[in-house]
């Protein structure tokens, strides 16, 4: 149970000056976007910054070839694939519709070729040649697909093939593409190379990422675009700006230069009025406090995850954050036991609790410092002491 008897306001590195009022900044409405639903959301907190619709149950198109590569890194990451593999390319793989690689029945392709022909290209052809691969057969692949979706939190998701090719039983959201996206580019940085490149050749063929917004914004290294007649033109789209990554979804635009500037509106404007702030790193002490019957007088306090907020630009110098700890912390402890709360709350009244943690062991002391330190915090507490002051 904490307490209120111990409150520490924290006013760290010009971190936090407390002031009245927010009247230093000015949040604007969001963009008027043309879609049937999108998002922006900051990559390093989850803060959704834009919403429309972004729980609604739409077709992805070739979004969905998000999943097929992420699943294809999570084989190499256990290496049971290699990107030295060759990959036989099946009856049905050559004769998938749509958009396509160009590879060509009864040939071997290195998997490295097909992944880049299904992130680049978005080739279906090289979507099923890669789930046969992987899984033996689409059919099982798509299973695999379902639980990575499941493990991912990507509640509203199904999908029925490996390519994005229309099928009422197939379907996702904005939030679960964006939830996939920022793991794609958390777990598989180096897999995720791939969807930054501009241009793939196969077969003496050269196609161009259809992501224009490679070519117009320089901060822009992915995701990937999708479109079919059911789901209109889409576009998963990530920028890195001063440490700060976002993700925006845009799906069911009405065109491909529709969806590359509707993208491009919401990156603009995530980036010009908000900031992804570190206000305090892991394993960083936040206070000291007094221990009772240990081995060591005092306890390091902190957290032990990096504590990051979006805010408004200039919304940072508004926060307010203090400490409440328990009324007394006695051995033996151990390095992550919780012994209060740090709260942090901005200008509009807004609370986040964040659990303040031990970052050190304290073993307990021997029988007669046992005694002395009860003795002490007795008389301590009979004249009014602190008994959390080290």
């Amino acid at each position: 149970m904490f307490v209120s008897r111990f409150v520490a306001f924290l006013v760290l590195s010009g971190l936090f000056a407390l002031k009245a009022g927010a009247d230093n900044f000015i949040i604007p409405a969001p963009p008027q976007i043309s879609a049937e639903g999108y998002l922006l959301i900051d990559a390093n907190t989850d803060e959704i910054i834009v919403s429309f619709n972004s729980e609604q149950r739409l077709p992805p198109a070739s979004l969905t070839k998000i999943m097929t590569s992420y699943v294809a890194a999570k084989e190499l990451e256990k290496n049971s694939i290699s990107l030295d593999d060759e990959v036989d390319v099946s009856v049905k793989a050559w004769r998938m519709e749509g958009s396509r690689m160009f590879i060509r029945e009864g040939t071997k392709v290195s998997l490295e070729d097909i992944l880049r022909g299904v992130i680049i290209q978005s080739g279906n052809d090289a979507s099923v040649a890669l789930a046969e691969h992987i899984s033996g057969s689409e059919q099982s692949f798509v299973k695999t697909m379902n639980l990575y979706a499941s493990i991912l939190g990507m509640d509203k998701t199904n999908f029925v093939n490996s390519t994005g090719l229309p099928d009422e039983n197939h379907y996702t959201t904005a939030l679960d593409l964006a939830r996939l996206s920022k793991a794609m580019i958390a777990e598989f940085p180096a897999h995720y190379r791939y969807y930054s490149e501009k241009s793939f050749q196969y077969a003496g063929i050269r196609q161009n990422n259809r992501n224009s917004l490679l070519w117009r914004d320089n901060t822009v290294d992915g995701v990937k675009t999708g479109h079919t007649e059911a789901a209109g033109y889409c576009l998963v789209a990530s920028a890195v700006r001063d440490g700060m990554r976002l993700i925006s979804v845009v799906m069911g635009a009405d065109s491909e230069v529709s969806r590359a500037i509707e993208s491009q509106k919401l990156l603009t404007f995530g980036f010009r009025y908000f900031e992804t702030v570190t206000l305090y790193q892991a394993d960083e002490t936040l206070k000291k406090a007094k221990i009772w019957g240990g081995k060591h007088n005092s306890l390091e306090l902190g957290v032990l995850e990096p504590v990051i907020l979006t805010l408004p630009r200039g919304a940072r110098d508004d926060l307010v954050a203090e400490i409440t700890l328990v009324e007394e912390i006695h051995a033996p402890i151990r390095r992550g036991d919780q012994v209060g709360i740090l709260n942090i709350r901005d200008a509009d009244k807004k609370n986040i609790d964040i659990p303040v943690v031990a970052l050190n062991d304290v073993e307990e002391a021997g029988f007669l410092s046992w005694v002395w330190d009860s003795l002490s915090l007795f008389f301590l507490k009979l004249f009014g002491g602190d008994p959390l002051e080290p």
